[in-house]
């Protein structure tokens, strides 16, 4: 497991780090209870071990445009490993697909798109996304609305868990 490498003042710069990137090391550094420099090491090595990708703000898709948010269903004709890795190749480059993620069962990938209008979506779908090589079918479920969207994990269940473990 490898959050075992991880000591509860590492677990906490997380969890204060994914509540909210910006603050300061000085902040940071007062509410994990050390002082600012062993902090901005412990940071640094978080970073370095690839505990944290990066840092991002959270947009409002909608505010900005992007007024469709759409999963697409993709199952494909070949699930041999070169194929499947020229599709997440093919996700990557098309910039309304903003996350994707192979599956076990009955489809082989959910991709999580956006667009600013449902005409942009369709182009896109009928044009690159079914016509991409070995994409067998897509089927689509537009968002209607979103109740949640969290990102990163929870650290209270984490902790809870290590506890049960200790």
């Amino acid at each position: 497991m490898a959050v075992g490498r991880l000591d509860p003042i590492d677990r906490k710069i997380l969890a204060e780090l994914q509540a909210d990137g910006r603050m300061t090391n000085v902040e940071l550094a007062r509410r994990v209870g050390i002082s600012a420099p062993p902090c901005l090491r412990r940071v640094r090595t978080l970073e370095e071990q690839g505990y944290i990708r990066g840092y991002h703000a959270d947009v409002d898709t909608r505010e900005l445009g992007f007024e469709v948010q759409v999963f697409a269903m993709v199952g494909l004709q070949s699930q041999a490993e070169a194929d499947l890795s020229a599709f997440e190749a093919r996700c990557r480059a098309w910039p309304l697909v903003r996350e994707c993620h192979m599956l076990n069962g009955e489809v082989d990938f959910i991709l999580k798109c956006v667009a600013p209008d449902l005409s942009t979506f369709q182009t896109f779908l009928t044009e690159q996304l079914t016509a991409a090589e070995n994409v067998a079918s897509v089927k689509t479920s537009l968002v209607i609305r979103n109740a949640k969207d969290e990102p990163g994990v929870p650290f209270d269940v984490l902790e809870e868990r290590l506890n049960r473990i200790a």
